[in-house]
């Protein structure tokens, strides 16, 4: 007789340690990797998020890393930036409105968690590399840097057509 394979299971006691995790970090997420190896052909990981992280607009540039991205718990925006940092759309995604997004290669993008305990899962193609400088928006304070808060709160209430502002300096 044939022995059934082993199958990955995320159990709802994993997901709520999950989000607990986020309520605690510093950053406000956590994240939980289905696969098991950062050079996996495709990647699949939880993210758990807090209204208080903040998530630099980026891109993936390899035309290989478009990002399948379904809201699973809560809320969160997903928004849309030109070159130039204009926002060019918002889309809300939650149970009660859209459910996922595919973001295409080399799209400036970023997520703003509007609802305690979000939840999502997001896959891509792999493998994993960390997103370089380059493709962070030169526009868009990086985390903890000055300015980060205030474009925090901007992306949270930004509207299409409108551009960040930041600091003189930065």
């Amino acid at each position: 007789m044939k022995e059934a394979p082993d199958i990955k299971v995320i159990s709802s006691d994993v997901v709520t340690a999950l989000l607990d995790n986020a309520a605690q970090s510093e950053r406000r997420r956590a994240h939980l990797n289905v696969h098991e190896q950062l050079d996996a052909d495709v990647q699949r990981l939880f993210i758990a998020t807090q209204p208080e992280t903040y998530m630099r607009p980026h891109r993936h540039q390899e035309a290989h890393k478009w990002e399948f991205f379904i809201v699973l718990e809560g809320k969160l925006d997903l928004l849309l930036f030109d070159d130039s940092g204009r926002l060019t759309r918002r889309v809300t995604l939650s149970a009660d409105s859209n459910r996922a997004v595919e973001v295409p290669p080399g799209t400036w993008h970023a997520y703003v968690c509007m609802a305690r305990d979000s939840l999502a899962l997001e896959v891509k193609q792999g493998a994993y590399l960390p997103t370089s400088e380059d493709d962070f928006a030169p526009w868009a304070p990086a985390e903890k840097n000055e300015g980060a808060e205030r474009c925090q709160q901007w992306l949270r209430s930004a509207q299409p057509g409108q551009r960040f502002d930041p600091p003189p300096g930065s």
